[in-house]
């Protein structure tokens, strides 16, 4: 019978096991010992050490994805990124919100003189040391972002994006509150704290699926590999709910992993409202014509003039050279011809073109997003800036634009 034992197991257990959260469950012919780790806490490496030098496991199971595991193997990792793929790929946006959290963790390191994660990378290592096979049950953090940012409603939306800006510009300490998130939970909860508190779809996507989702994987992996006992190293907030997880679910691992790892599509409605505005700004300059030459010559002068210079400010705003800000300036204009190719496309093109990120650049940039400053010294995370900021200024540019030749039409 499938059951789960929240108390320590062993009468007088080793201090570095004294008061850390441990379960046990049995699931399937498998014993899962989960401990429940603070991600900022030394006693949670020792406790990592004191279970895999005290007892024997099958497998170790670790609260990280392929990515973030590659990241901590290889600090460096970031020198291989490919830029141009990034921006090709519209996802730069992704890769400016994985730089802004790797800052908020260096930010704790540099606090408590421990690695957010040490306790993971502690596991992983004393698994390789004893040859045991490691399994990586969290969700790519990609994902739990983009289900995150889409399950929620827009007020909410602007608040992902501002935990991710301030944890770039606040530059004291860590608040005691969010290290006691940390101790309960992650480094994505307590990054996103106050806005989890407040909604529930938040929360769902960045805590109660990802349990969901790593239960699913431990059945899984459980099921490809003759084993008996498990250690399963996660932070402290997941324990509860990984617990309650082994015990209920019924559904196929696999078939529920896949579900929950699929991002959900983008709502259409922002689109079609983006192409109707597009749309009804094109059509009041082509009215403006049939009012004659000149008031159309007028409507399409502000199209271009509001478009160009927003975008072109945009790309300066991120750093970008006067070059970059031209390019801005005038592919902008031109989005009923490129629909689908974001003006920042062109501008970050155009700056790394003329300012090539340098090996140097790929090699500092961890610690150059450490200040906000060298978001704009850095040529990787500067290009990156231009993108977004180019955006973001033919968007605002637009639809002033917009309201200036309805203005003049009416």
């Amino acid at each position: 019978m499938d059951q789960a034992d929240s108390s320590p197991p062993v009468p007088g257990a080793a201090s570095a096991l004294s008061g850390q959260p441990l379960a046990r469950v049995v699931r399937d012919g498998v014993e899962y010992t989960i401990l429940g780790t603070a991600h900022v806490s030394r006693a949670s490496v020792a406790a990592v050490h004191e279970l895999l030098q005290s007892e024997t496991f099958d497998a170790v199971a670790v609260e990280l994805c392929d990515s973030r595991y590659r990241a901590m193997r290889d600090p460096e990792a970031w020198r291989n990124l490919d830029l141009l793929q990034v921006i090709r790929q519209g996802k730069a946006g992704m890769v400016a919100a994985n730089l802004a959290l790797s800052a908020y963790q260096r930010r704790l390191a540099e606090q408590f003189g421990i690695e957010p994660g040490a306790e993971m990378k502690a596991a992983t290592d004393l698994a390789d040391e004893q040859q045991l096979p490691v399994w990586l049950i969290d969700r790519e953090v990609g994902v739990t972002l983009k289900r995150a940012y889409r399950s929620v409603r827009f007020r909410d939306r602007l608040g992902i994006m501002s935990g991710l800006i301030a944890s770039v510009f606040e530059r004291g300490d860590i608040a005691e509150a969010e290290i006691e998130k940390l101790k309960e939970g992650d480094v994505l909860q307590s990054a996103f704290a106050e806005f989890a508190q407040q909604s529930e779809s938040l929360y769902r996507s960045l805590i109660s699926e990802r349990d969901s989702y790593m239960s699913a994987k431990l059945r899984e992996e459980a099921g490809k590999h003759t084993v008996r006992r498990v250690l399963v190293v996660i932070g402290a907030g997941h324990l509860a709910g990984i617990e309650r997880e082994l015990v209920a679910q019924q559904e196929d691992p696999a078939t529920l992993a896949a579900a929950l790892q699929t991002p959900p599509p983008a709502p259409r409605w922002p689109k079609w409202i983006g192409l109707g505005i597009l749309a009804l700004i094109l059509g009041a300059i082509g009215y403006a014509f049939t009012q004659g030459v000149g008031f159309g010559a007028l409507a399409l002068r502000d199209w271009v003039l509001f478009t160009g210079c927003g975008a072109a400010l945009g790309a300066l705003a991120g750093g970008g050279h006067i070059l970059s800000a031209l390019t801005a300036f005038v592919v902008a204009p031109l989005k009923p011809f490129r629909p689908l190719v974001p003006s920042g496309a062109f501008s970050a093109a155009a700056e790394m073109w003329l300012h090539r990120p340098r090996v140097a650049d790929f090699e500092s940039l961890r610690d150059d997003v450490l200040q906000w400053q060298g978001w704009w010294r850095n040529r990787v995370s500067r290009t990156l800036l231009v993108f977004m900021f180019t955006n973001f200024g033919m968007i605002i540019g637009e639809y002033l634009a917009g309201i200036r030749i309805l203005n003049r039409l009416l």
